[in-house]
């Protein structure tokens, strides 16, 4: 069997999905849900662009094991020191270095020549040789670049010591029969390409990023990188569900292919990423959308009740949706609970972890009939979410008066409570203006979301503010059975992230 390896950079280039901001702690409860799942590398992030992505690269270099974990670096020496330093406990470090290649990269932002550009790749390569083992080399907007410079380009990278060459579509421009061609024609002429791993890494500026990606595949291409749930900047990355299904689906055309993820993982993990970073994926999502087993026709219910492969080409348990009958409830006991998290991939938490969170859990059942998986999942979210601020709710009481909503809020600063109350628009306007006035500041609320995170009629809420001052934007989540209290929660959190920076 030829194996594929997956490389997911939802870390790093899905966090660029405009407004997602992840600290260290949710990126590292992200990465190891991503270990557990089989994932060969994760591109733990830009460790030189801030202090912030330098701390979680580090942090998770230090608790993934089984999966190699790599920091995107330019060309450029002191990219690659601090990558190399962030890296430093890894396991399985990977330093993965790029440049830009093609005529319009190289005129007007690099402002170099081709020769320029070689000579580059010969010396940062080697210099990221000299730290790691495993050195990944990138020639940005590689699929708009002169194919036979292209050669020229990885030839020289070969030499200097990369083992993976990456070929990006950077800005999602090529088509299946393009890409495939393009793989083919490397293959081909680039020597010694044979001994190191081909990637592609295609966006979906045309919606084409998966097919680019399968076409890569069937040329020859030994890797795939690709984001949870299609996440990037613009239009998106290729979508590591989406990819995995297809190879483990069509047997027919990928028989002798193969990934290591355990595909009961991706529902689980996709939610996880969803309610992290506030990104919902679009109900028609395949694989993991919440119609992607739905079927309303009745033509089709009915053939889906006679044989289900009328409608399904692959059953919902393959990717972790409704992967058992234990519903739990309020009289579920702590075994039934940790049985729970160990089917959803939470297996690597401490005890009190796992103490905190069932304590968590019996409250949530005490509100709620049913506590289904996607609320066991926000539970694990809610905890990797949590700031260790100086605010906390303490109470929240909304009335009426002159049929103007009304909020009471106490809160807690630094462990001392203090009240107050105001008026607004609606009930979460009045609390948010309650908080501002007992703090005594204000703060620009520029996106309000509300998901609910279960259908049924007791749900949770999830409410994702992004909140604004002096520049500065943090986005903040709050999870409740009661919105009002969802809200405020939310408001606080992002709150705290803007007093912590």
């Amino acid at each position: 069997m030829k194996k594929i390896k997956i490389f997911d950079t939802t870390l790093r280039d899905g966090e660029q999905t405009p407004r997602v901001n992840l600290n260290a702690e949710e990126k590292l409860r992200i990465a190891k849900q991503l270990e557990a799942m089989g994932v060969d590398i994760i591109e733990a992030g830009f460790a030189v662009a801030s202090l912030g992505d330098f701390e979680a690269v580090k942090m998770i270099a230090e608790n993934v094991e089984k999966s190699t974990v790599t920091s995107l670096a330019r060309a450029v020496k002191k990219d690659i020191e601090v990558a190399a330093g962030a890296l430093k406990k890894a396991k399985k470090p990977r330093i993965h270095t790029f440049i830009a290649t093609s005529p319009i990269h190289r005129e007007y932002k690099l402002k170099m020549t081709k020769e320029e550009i070689l000579k580059k790749v010969t010396e940062m390569v080697t210099y990221a040789k000299s730290f790691v083992d495993d050195v990944e080399f990138s020639a940005e907007d590689a699929t708009r670049t002169e194919k036979e410079y292209l050669v020229e380009v990885y030839e020289t990278a070969i030499k200097a010591g990369a083992t993976t060459l990456n070929v990006p579509d950077t800005v999602g421009y090529r088509t299946p029969d393009e890409m495939y061609e393009l793989i083919k024609y490397l293959k081909e002429n680039v020597k010694g390409i044979e001994n190191v791993d081909i990637s592609v890494h295609c966006h979906d500026d045309l919606g084409l990023s998966v097919a680019n990606s399968i076409a890569a595949i069937k040329a020859g291409a030994t890797q795939i990188e690709c984001t949870i749930n299609g996440l990037g900047e613009r239009a998106g990355n290729t979508s590591l569900e989406e990819v995995v299904m297809i190879v483990k689906t069509r047997k027919d055309i990928f028989d002798e292919y193969e990934t290591a993820i355990d595909t009961k993982q991706l529902y689980p993990v996709s939610k996880l990423v969803s309610l992290l970073t506030g990104v919902t994926a679009q109900p028609n999502k395949a694989i993991v959308g919440a119609n992607a087993f739905a079927h309303e026709s009745g033509i089709h219910q009915h053939g889906v009740l006679a044989n289900p492969e009328t409608y399904e080409i692959m059953k919902p348990e393959t990717v972790g949706r409704n992967t058992d009958s234990l519903v739990l409830g309020k009289l579920s006991g702590k075994h039934a609970f940790v049985q729970k998290l160990s089917a959803l991939g939470f297996e690597d938490m401490a005890d009190d972890k796992v103490e905190e969170l069932f304590s968590e859990f019996k409250k949530l059942a005490d509100k709620k009939k049913y506590v289904l998986d996607e609320d066991i999942i926000s539970l694990v979210t809610g905890d990797a979410a949590k700031i260790e601020g100086k605010l906390s709710l303490e109470h929240f009481e909304i009335t009426r008066k002159d049929k103007k909503p009304k909020a009471e809020i106490t809160i807690s600063i630094n462990k001392e409570k203090k009240s107050g109350e105001a008026f607004g628009d609606g009930p979460v306007d009045a609390a948010y203006n309650a908080v501002n006035k007992i703090l005594n500041d204000s703060f620009v609320l520029e996106e309000y979301k509300l998901d609910s995170i279960t259908g049924d009629t007791d749900a949770q809420a999830q409410v994702v503010v992004i909140l604004e001052k002096e520049g500065k934007r943090f986005m903040g989540r709050g999870q409740s059975t009661d919105i009002v209290e969802a809200s405020i929660n939310a408001y606080i959190n992002g709150i705290n992230r803007l007093y912590k920076n």
